[in-house]
C-alpha cells in the first residue's frame, strides 16, 4: 500500500469568483462583474480529463467546491463537473461533494438545484451573527440571512456546515460565549469556528500595519476565548475533532480529513493546490493565482498546472506532522517510521513531560493544551 493511501484520494475545484473581497481574506479570490461560465466549464473539463489520466484507477471519496464563492457557478456547470468526474473516476458510496456558499438570497435560491446535480453538503460563510460585526467583516449578508440560509440548507442537504469568526475587534468573551451559544443552537452537526487572524496582503493587514485595526483582544483573552469554545462546543455534543472544527459523530468533514490525514487530491482552477503520488513519488503542485492567466494557460498548453515539485521523505513527514497533528486522534508513529530514520522519541518525552503532546496505541496526539502550539511542536519534533 503507497502512503497516500492511508489518508484516501479526493478532488478540489477552485471557483475564484466573488461579489466583494473581503477584508480578512488572504484566498485567492477576486472580484468580478462578469464570467463566461461556459469557457470556464471547458477549462475544468480539460484539467480533470488530464488529471484523471494520471490516477487512474482511484476511488475517489470527496469532491470539493471552493473559493471565491463556488455557489455563484451556475449548478448546470456544478453538474457538468460532476457528470465528467463520474465518468473519468469511480465514486465511493458514501461520497462527500461539499459547495462553498455565502447566505445571500440569490445563493440560496440554487440550493435545490445544487442538491439535484449531486451535491451533498454545503458549507456557508456566516462568519458572524451581530450585524456591526459582520459590516466591519465586509460581508454581504445580514443576521437575518444567515439565519434564513441556515434554515434552507438543513433543509435541502443532509450535511451542512457554517463557518463563525471570533476574537473580532472589541468582542469581550462574554459577547463570544452568547454568540456561540447561538450557533450552537442553529447548527445541525457540523461548524467551523475560527479566530480572527491578520493576514499580510489584506486590507485588514494594511490597517494592522497603520495602527488602524483597533480593538483586537491580547493574546490571553484570544486564548480564553478558544478555550471556552472548546468547553461550550464539547457541552453541546460537537466536540473539536480538529483545530477550529467541531462536529457530532459522523459528521465530521471528509473532505478536510483527506488534507488532514495526508491523502492526496487533485487541485483544479486557480491558486488550486495538490499532493499527487505519481510512480511511487509524492508530488507538491500549484497553480497560477490569475484567473485569466490560469484559463489562458489551460486552452493554451493543455494543462493549469504552475509547478511540480517531488517531496523528499522528510518533507512529507512535515507536512503529515503539520496537518495530521492538528486531528483529534493525531498521526500514526509507523507512518512517520517509515518516511524518517529518526523517529525523535526523546522528543516526543520531553513535549509529553510538559503536557503537549501524547502518545496512545501507537499514535502521537497533541494533548488540549498544545493545540494552540501545534507549529512550535512540530518545529521541535522534526530533526
Amino acid at each position: 500500500m503507497e502512503d497516500w493511501q492511508n489518508g484516501g484520494f479526493g478532488l478540489y475545484f477552485h471557483w475564484p469568483f466573488c461579489q466583494s473581497k473581503c477584508p480578512y481574506c488572504d484566498f485567492n479570490s477576486h472580484v468580478s462583474g462578469a464570467v463566461d461560465q461556459e469557457a470556464w466549464g471547458a477549462a475544468f473539463l480539460s484539467e480533470i480529463d488530464r488529471v484523471s489520466a494520471e490516477t487512474s484507477g482511484r476511488l475517489v471519496q470527496s469532491i470539493y467546491f471552493g473559493g471565491g464563492t463556488p455557489s455563484l457557478m451556475e449548478p448546470s456547470l456544478v453538474g457538468k463537473i460532476l457528470d465528467r468526474v463520474r465518468l473519468r473516476w469511480s465514486l465511493s458510496n458514501d461520497v462527500e461533494i461539499t459547495l462553498e456558499a455565502n447566505p445571500s438570497s440569490v445563493e440560496i435560491a440554487k440550493f435545490r438545484d445544487f442538491r439535484a446535480t449531486g451535491v451533498n453538503r454545503v458549507s456557508l460563510g456566516v462568519q458572524s451573527l451581530r450585524e456591526d460585526d459582520l459590516r466591519r467583516l465586509g460581508r454581504l449578508h445580514s443576521v437575518t440571512d444567515a439565519k434564513r440560509a441556515i434554515d434552507v440548507a438543513q433543509s435541502v442537504f443532509d450535511r451542512t456546515s457554517f463557518d463563525l469568526i471570533y476574537a473580532r475587534q472589541d468582542q469581550t468573551l462574554a459577547d463570544w460565549e452568547c454568540e456561540l451559544a447561538e450557533g450552537l443552537a442553529l447548527a445541525n452537526g457540523h461548524l467551523s469556528l475560527y479566530q480572527l487572524t491578520i493576514e499580510q496582503g489584506t486590507a485588514f493587514g494594511d490597517r494592522y500595519n497603520a495602527g488602524k485595526l483597533r480593538g483586537l483582544p491580547n493574546d490571553d483573552l484570544g486564548a480564553d476565548m478558544y478555550f471556552l469554545t472548546q468547553d461550550m462546543t464539547s457541552a453541546a455534543g460537537l466536540p473539536a475533532y480538529e483545530v477550529s472544527n467541531h462536529a457530532r459523530t459522523g459528521m465530521e468533514s471528509r473532505h478536510n480529513q483527506i488534507y488532514w490525514r495526508y491523502g492526496d487530491y487533485a487541485g483544479i482552477g486557480p491558486g488550486a493546490h495538490a499532493r499527487l503520488t505519481v510512480d511511487g513519488q509524492k508530488f507538491a503542485i500549484d497553480t497560477p493565482l490569475a484567473p485569466n492567466k490560469w484559463l489562458a494557460q489551460v486552452n493554451e498548453t493543455g494543462h493549469g498546472e504552475n509547478t511540480r515539485t517531488a517531496l523528499s521523505k522528510q518533507d512529507q513527514a512535515l507536512e503529515y506532522l503539520m496537518m495530521g497533528l492538528r486531528i483529534g486522534d493525531g498521526v500514526t508513529l509507523s507512518r512517520i517510521t517509515c518516511l524518517l530514520d529518526d523517529v525523535f522519541y526523546n522528543k516526543i518525552k520531553y513535549l509529553a513531560d510538559d503536557g503537549l503532546i501524547e502518545t496512545d496505541n501507537g499514535r502521537l496526539i497533541v494533548t488540549r493544551d498544545g493545540r494552540p502550539l501545534i507549529n512550535a511542536i512540530v518545529k521541535d519534533l522534526l530533526p
